[in-house]
C-alpha cells in the first residue's frame, strides 16, 4: 500500500495518512477545520519503509476501515512531576 503523507500547519508534528493523494473526503470535516490545510510531504510505499509511531500494519489496517490515519505527537512529559516522583521514590 502506498500512503499520501500530509502535516498540520496549525498542530506540530501532526501528520495525516490517505489512500489517495489530495483525496480528503474519508476525512470528517471537523478532523479536516481543525488539521488545516494539508500540506503534502510525500507518497510512502509503506510495504518498505515504516514511517509512523504505530506499526505498519496497524496504520494500514486503519486506512482500509476509516479511509484516514491521524498521527499526533506523543504526549509532553511534565518534568516537574517526574522530577517531584522521582524525589519520593529515591527516600
Amino acid at each position: 500500500m502506498i500512503v499520501a503523507v500530509y502535516k498540520s500547519p496549525k498542530k506540530a508534528d501532526t501528520y495525516l495518512y490517505i489512500e489517495k493523494r489530495d483525496d480528503f473526503s474519508p476525512v470528517p470535516k471537523v478532523l479536516m477545520e481543525t488539521f488545516g490545510r494539508p500540506k503534502f510531504i510525500m507518497l510512502v510505499p509503506l510495504q518498505k519503509r515504516k514511517i509512523a509511531l504505530v506499526d505498519n500494519a496497524t496504520l494500514m489496517a486503519k486506512i482500509r476501515s476509516q479511509g484516514f490515519f491521524l498521527q499526533l505527537p506523543p504526549p509532553e512529559v511534565d518534568m516537574l512531576k517526574e522530577f517531584k516522583l522521582n524525589q519520593n521514590t529515591s527516600k
